[in-house]
């Protein structure tokens, strides 16, 4: 089992940056690989990116490439997401997941993923 806590949202200008952090407990986080979703009000959770167990391959939605890096740290039990050149259209709730099977680092889908944080919140303003 892994225990996920998401950090480091908040409210920044269009144009501006934020990192997002997710803190994993326990010594099973190497073991799994790593993704961020986000969720707007009223619409479905939607991929944002993903990461190898071992961070050497990643990968993006296309509405966030060139803007938002993918890291983890697997020393510290930790995942990151650099977000910069934030849009308005970027606002909603951001998850870190894990996932134990590592076949496949290109599933978008929800139901890839087998332990979910709580969310945090990122608002950018026009």
């Amino acid at each position: 089992q892994v225990h996920l806590v998401e950090s480091g949202g908040g409210l920044v200008q269009a144009g501006g940056s934020l990192k997002l952090s997710c803190a994993a407990s326990g010594r099973t986080f190497n073991n799994y690989k790593m993704g961020w979703f986000r969720q707007a009000p009223g619409k479905e959770r939607e991929f944002v990116a993903a990461i190898s167990r071992t961070g050497g391959n990643t990968y993006y939605a296309d509405s966030v490439k060139g803007r938002f890096t993918i890291s983890r740290d697997n020393a510290k039990n930790t995942g990151n997401l650099q977000m910069n050149s934030l849009k308005p259209e970027d606002t909603a709730v951001y998850y870190c997941a894990a996932a134990a099977d590592l076949r496949v680092l290109t599933s978008r889908r929800v139901g890839e993923y087998d332990y979910w944080g709580q969310g945090t919140q990122v608002t950018v303003s026009s």
